[in-house]
C-alpha cells in the first residue's frame, strides 16, 4: 500500500498547525505586553455578552444589508468547515468521505446537503460584499487608512473565499461515488454536467486536485489571519467577553492620580518630604506608547474588523476633522507589531527605537478633535473601545506634558480660580440680571 499521500498530508498539516501555533504564541506575547487589568467580574454578563455579539451577531444587523450577508458568511464558512473533519481524517488514513461509512446515508446527505446550499449563499454574499467595495465603493471603505495594504487585504479574503467555495462544489460534483450516490448532492448535480465530456481517469484526478487545493487552501487561510484584519474571526469572542461592562459614558479613575489626590488632601501629609529610599518610582500618568495601555486595549487593537462603522459614526470625523476612530486602532495594531518584532530582533528584549504610538503614529490634532461622545464604541460590533486608547493619551499630554490645548488650559484656569470655565468672577455672575 502507498502510504506517501498520508506522509504528505500530514507534514502540510503539521506545518500549517505549527506556523498557526506559533503566530498565536507571538499574539499571545505581545498582548501581553500591556499592563495588567482585572476584568474577571460580572462573568455571567460577560459570557451573555459573548454569546449576543460574538456569536449572536446583534450588533452587526443594527446595518441590515451588511448585517444579514456577514452573517451568512459567518454561519456558511463556519459550518462548511466542519467537513474539514472528514478531510483531515481521509488524509491521514487514506479513506474517502469516512462520513459515509459513520453516518447513515441519508443524514451524510443531508449535512453535505446543507454545505453546499450554504457554500452558494457565502457566495453570492461574497460577490455582493465585493460590489459594494469596488463598484459601488462605499464611503467607509475609501477613508485615507484604508489604502495600500488595508484595502487589499478586504479583497484578498473575499477571493480567498470564492476559491474555497468553489473548490468544495468542483470537489462534489466531480466525485463519482458521491454523485451517484443522488443524495446531498443538491447543487453539485448541476455542475457535474460540466465535467461529463470527461474521462473517467481524468474526475477521479479533478477531484483529487479539487480536494487537495481545498485543505491546503484552509491552512493557508488560518495562517493569513493572524496579517490581516480578519483576524477578528477568532478574536472576537475574547474581546466581547472582556469588553466594558460599565456605562459608556462612566470613565474609569486613575489609580496613580487617586493616590495624589489623597496625598494632596491629607492634612498630615508634608508636601515638601522626600519619598523613602525603597518606595516605587512614580506610576506614569496615561499612555504615550503601547507599553503603557492595559491588555485588553491591546486585544481590541488586534480585534479591529475596520469595517469602519466607528469612523462613519463619529461626528468630528463627519465635520471634517483628522480624528478617524478606525485608525486610532490600526495604528495602535501597527505600533504593537512594531514593538513585538523589535523584541524578537533583539532576542526578547525591548530596544528603544525613538519611537512612540504618540506623535509618530496618532498625532495630537487626532485626540483633541475627539468629542468622548461614545459613538465609535457603540457602533462597533465587536465591542471595541478606540475612546479608551484617546482618553489615555490624552491624560498623558495634560498630565505629563502640560500639552493641553490653550482653550482647555484657560478653562480649566477659570475653574480654579473662578469655580466656572468662563472668565468671570464670581462676584459679577448675576450683573447680567441687573441690566436687564
Amino acid at each position: 500500500m502507498n502510504y506517501l499521500p498520508q506522509i504528505l498530508f500530514a507534514i502540510i498539516l503539521i506545518a500549517g498547525i505549527g506556523f498557526f501555533a506559533k503566530n498565536v504564541l507571538r499574539l499571545r506575547r505581545n498582548i501581553n505586553l500591556g499592563k495588567d487589568v482585572d476584568v474577571s467580574d460580572n462573568k455571567p454578563q460577560r459570557w451573555k455578552n459573548m454569546a449576543k455579539i460574538a456569536l449572536g451577531q446583534t450588533k452587526m444587523v443594527v446595518r441590515p444589508i451588511a448585517g444579514f450577508l456577514h452573517i451568512i458568511v459567518y454561519i456558511g464558512f463556519v459550518i462548511i468547515n466542519i467537513e474539514v473533519l472528514e478531510i483531515i481524517i481521509d488524509g491521514l488514513f487514506g479513506t474517502h468521505r469516512i462520513g459515509l461509512k459513520v453516518l447513515n446515508t441519508s443524514i451524510y446527505g443531508f449535512l453535505i446537503g446543507s454545505f453546499e446550499v450554504l457554500a452558494v449563499l457565502v457566495l453570492v454574499a461574497v460577490i455582493v460584499f465585493w460590489i459594494r467595495r469596488n463598484i459601488i465603493k462605499i464611503k467607509r471603505f475609501l477613508s485615507k487608512e484604508m489604502t495600500g495594504w488595508p484595502k487589499n487585504d478586504g479583497n484578498i479574503i473575499l477571493y480567498f473565499e470564492v476559491v474555497l467555495m468553489c473548490l468544495f462544489l468542483v470537489m462534489n460534483a466531480t466525485d463519482v461515488q458521491f454523485q451517484e450516490l443522488e443524495s446531498g448532492n443538491v447543487i453539485s448535480q448541476y455542475l457535474a454536467p460540466l465535467f461529463s465530456g470527461l474521462s473517467k481517469s481524468t474526475l477521479p484526478l479533478i477531484e483529487r486536485s479539487a480536494w487537495w487545493l481545498h485543505i491546503i487552501g484552509i491552512l493557508i487561510f488560518l495562517n493569513y489571519l493572524y496579517y490581516s484584519k480578519h483576524l477578528h474571526i477568532l478574536l472576537a469572542f475574547p474581546n466581547t467577553f472582556y469588553g466594558k461592562l460599565i456605562p459608556q459614558g462612566q470613565f474609569k479613575n486613575n489609580d496613580a492620580v487617586t493616590q495624589e489626590v489623597k496625598l494632596m488632601m491629607d492634612p498630615n501629609a508634608d508636601p515638601f518630604a522626600a519619598p523613602a529610599e525603597d518606595a516605587p518610582d512614580p506610576e506614569k500618568f496615561g499612555a504615550s506608547d503601547v507599553t503603557d495601555l492595559s491588555w485588553v486595549q491591546l486585544l481590541n487593537s488586534y480585534t479591529c474588523t475596520e469595517c469602519g462603522r466607528c469612523t462613519s459614526e463619529c461626528p468630528a470625523n463627519q465635520t471634517g476633522k483628522k480624528l478617524s476612530p478606525r485608525k486610532i486602532m490600526m495604528d495602535t495594531r501597527d505600533r504593537l507589531e512594531e514593538v513585538g518584532k523589535n523584541i524578537e530582533a533583539n532576542k526578547g528584549t525591548f530596544v528603544d527605537d525613538g519611537k512612540q504610538l504618540l506623535g509618530d503614529y496618532i498625532s495630537h490634532e487626532e485626540l483633541w478633535a475627539c468629542t468622548s461622545c461614545n459613538a465609535c464604541v457603540q457602533a462597533c460590533p465587536v465591542s471595541i473601545d478606540p475612546l479608551s486608547i484617546i482618553m489615555d493619551m490624552r491624560q498623558y499630554l495634560v498630565m505629563e506634558q502640560s500639552a493641553a490645548p490653550s482653550d482647555l488650559n484657560n478653562m480649566m484656569g477659570n475653574i480654579e480660580n473662578n469655580g466656572a470655565p468662563w472668565p468671570f468672577n464670581q462676584m459679577d455672575r448675576l450683573n447680567w440680571a441687573e441690566e436687564s
